[in-house]
């Protein structure tokens, strides 16, 4: 077994088997590819013998070479992931990775943008796009990760057999997990005005949305129309095609919606990931007082 052929199998374990995001996949993969190459790690046996004081000094490595803590940690987690995997494959009776803590992070909250702002980003990439089905393409997408809440991948799965849109859409997130989410009428009518200006055939097996060639839409297009219609409204670099879902998720919970439902319609494995939002609505209404009430300067000084 060569080092390929270790790292073709993790490949698929994570795409076939764990049914991983493209983007998690290729951030796991590449961690591995840099453990074997550093290590020399040729086999499934070898990998399994890495242990704890091994992979705190391949992190230290890297910490050196100015890997942050956000990106260390995430690299830690998927080689622990690979480690185990390797370790099962190997038969090993305890395929348990080994244990390293890893770097504590801050947890900053989410920076939602206002509805009026959410729109406002929609309409200007229609109206500054260099063809008119782009700027449509690219008002539907953002509109979907607005309207009901999904993560920049998920509206790019989608295939041309979830149109014409329902009420409500089946979606499939992170680890195969499905879940409901609701379309609005005005998401409908976006999605509806791009299919029929798409100049490629709106084919039911394949993807939805198409870049400007007819390959799927990537998204790092998305991004970019979206960095150019926030530096046009003169919005924060926060405001990024996932702020959009950050804002779904609080005015939802600002206009009264439990965090249990809101927990199914992000698709959250877990309430802790949907509580964060309880800390943003309040934050933001922190501020808003501060701005508004005629004491709050007052009651500063």
């Amino acid at each position: 077994m060569s080092r390929e052929d270790i790292l073709g199998a993790w490949h698929s374990y994570l795409s076939d088997s764990k049914r991983r995001s493209a983007h998690t996949v290729r951030a796991y993969c590449a961690a591995a590819k840099r453990l074997t190459a550093a290590h020399d790690l040729s086999s499934f046996k070898e990998v399994a013998q890495i242990e704890a004081h091994d992979l705190r000094a391949h992190l230290a490595a890297r910490r050196a070479d100015g890997l942050a803590n956000t990106s260390a940690a995430r690299e830690l987690s998927a080689l622990k992931a690979f480690i185990a995997f390797a370790r099962s494959e190997s038969g090993d009776p305890d395929p348990a990775a080994p244990r390293v803590r890893g770097p504590r992070l801050k947890k900053g909250l989410p920076r939602p943008i206002t509805p009026d702002e959410a729109v406002n980003v929609a309409d200007l990439v229609d109206g500054t796009a260099s063809d008119d089905w782009i700027g449509a393409r690219d008002r539907a997408v953002l509109l979907l990760m607005y309207g009901s809440g999904l993560r920049i991948a998920e509206a790019l799965s989608l295939k041309g057999s979830d149109t014409p849109l329902r009420e409500t859409l089946q979606i499939t997130g992170k680890g195969g997990k499905q879940r409901l989410v609701p379309v609005l009428p005005i998401v409908r009518d976006a999605v509806a005005e791009y299919t029929g200006a798409c100049p490629y055939p709106i084919d039911p097996a394949e993807t939805l949305f198409r870049g400007a060639k007819g390959g799927a839409l990537s998204q790092g297009m998305v991004q970019k129309a979206m960095a150019k219609a926030r530096r046009a409204l003169g919005l924060p670099d926060t405001a990024t095609p996932h702020a959009l879902r950050h804002s779904f998720a609080t005015h939802l919970l600002s206009a009264g919606a439990d965090l249990r439902s809101l927990q199914e319609l992000l698709g959250h494995a877990s309430l802790g990931s949907t509580q964060i939002y309880t800390k943003v609505d309040a934050a933001s209404l922190l501020e808003n007082y501060r701005k508004a009430h005629p004491r709050a300067e007052k009651s500063r000084k």
